[in-house]
């Protein structure tokens, strides 16, 4: 997807400084207002999420379909995946976080899918053993977040298979290879691995409803760059008899360098943290992130700083200020010329050391019971 400065979403490359305005009408995704985020506030016990009302995520599909829906007493589940090519860093928590706070807040369940197949068949530098450990290691950071046990359910796809093949069958004759191929720009060199994952990556949006035998809403937040993946899920949902998944979109946390997305691949490891990061390479990679400070001392003290251009304030917005309050004196010190560049930093790596060491700690304790949230078979009450 190209726009007017060269950017590019895809859902499997973000580059350039996005427009999110412009790639909001690009997509045709609906604008987040605050009537909605107003209904959320309510239904959550009159609190918002960091990542809601910081404006993080901002576009939506159906949701406020999926909140009359529930309003009126009919449940719904939040689903969310990752595909294991490496390591996680802290912009992959967002969708997670959002997720954790939903399944609490509302009391809903969370269908978390690991696509170990994806991307073995998407990146030919990856092996098979290593798509499938890093789908563990991934698996321990996310439920380390805090998921409930009780309610959460994983399809790690090549240990799920049993469980989501019956209904990728049906999934997979609705979907045309020529929807394929216009919304993902496959190639005719493209495995056909990577075409079926479509409808693999469909059916968790769909297997509540299959294992229920009734409608069970899902909202799925994710990236924006992920909306194509779903936009064939809804061309085909009513078609099966299913719903059409809500979804929420956030923007891409920007990377450390000031580039359009952290990443986890190419050669600018330092673009992004990681959650197994030592602590040098921490300190080394917040002291040379990019800021929106000016040339000199005095220039910064006496115009103040650009906050909405900063890796460091945006890793503030999307994560470190846990209180709105906290939030809100960082972004008017740094505007005003009140707080330097490296006093910012030095605040900012304390939470990001404290928030490494915390997480690390509940990491491992999840590795007790994660085996126990993997579904392998399908719903035993259904024809497979």
């Amino acid at each position: 997807m190209a726009g007017p400065e060269e950017f590019v979403v895809t859902p499997y490359e973000v580059r350039g400084r996005v427009d999110y305005d412009r790639l909001r009408e690009l997509f045709g995704t609906q604008e987040l207002t605050a009537a909605l985020l107003s209904r959320i506030r309510r239904l959550a016990g009159g609190e918002l999420h960091p990542l809601l009302e910081r404006g993080i995520y901002y576009t939506h599909r159906d949701l406020g379909t999926l909140l009359d829906a529930f309003e009126a007493g009919r449940p719904f589940f939040v689903y969310s995946g990752r595909g294991p090519s490496g390591p996680l860093h802290t912009s992959h928590l967002a969708q997670f976080e959002l997720c954790r706070w939903l399944q609490a807040r509302l009391r809903v369940p969370m269908y978390i899918q690991i696509t170990d197949d994806e991307k073995f068949w998407s990146r030919s530098g990856l092996t098979r053993e290593e798509t499938i450990r890093w789908g563990y290691e991934n698996l321990y950071d996310i439920l380390a977040l805090g998921f409930d046990p009780k309610t959460t359910r994983v399809f790690f796809d090549s240990r799920s298979i049993s469980a989501l093949y019956p209904l990728a069958i049906r999934v997979a004759r609705k979907i045309p290879y020529s929807s394929v191929k216009a919304v993902f720009g496959l190639e005719p060199s493209t495995n056909i691995g990577w075409i079926f994952y479509t409808a693999l990556q469909t059916v968790p949006c769909f297997w509540p409803s299959w294992a229920e035998g009734t409608t069970v809403p899902c909202l799925i937040p994710c990236g924006i760059d992920q909306d194509p993946h779903f936009r064939l899920t809804r061309d085909i949902a009513e078609g099966l008899g299913y719903p059409k998944p809500a979804l929420l979109h956030s923007r891409m946390v920007p990377g450390l360098l000031g580039e359009a997305a952290m990443s986890t691949t190419g050669a600018t490891p330092d673009n992004a943290l990681f959650l197994d990061d030592p602590p040098k390479v921490v300190e080394r990679k917040v002291r040379n992130a990019f800021t929106g400070g000016r040339a000199t001392v005095e220039e910064q003290r006496r115009l103040g700083a650009t906050p909405e251009v900063c890796s460091v304030w945006a890793l503030w917005r999307s994560r470190f200020a846990e209180s709105e309050e906290t939030f809100q004196r960082i972004t008017a010190d740094c505007r005003s010329g009140k707080m330097l560049c490296g006093e910012c930093k030095g605040l900012l790596l304390e939470r990001v050391h404290r928030f490494l060491r915390e997480h690390a700690e509940a990491r491992e304790k999840v590795k007790a019971w994660a085996e126990s949230t993997i579904v392998t078979a399908p719903p035993s009450n259904v024809e497979s």
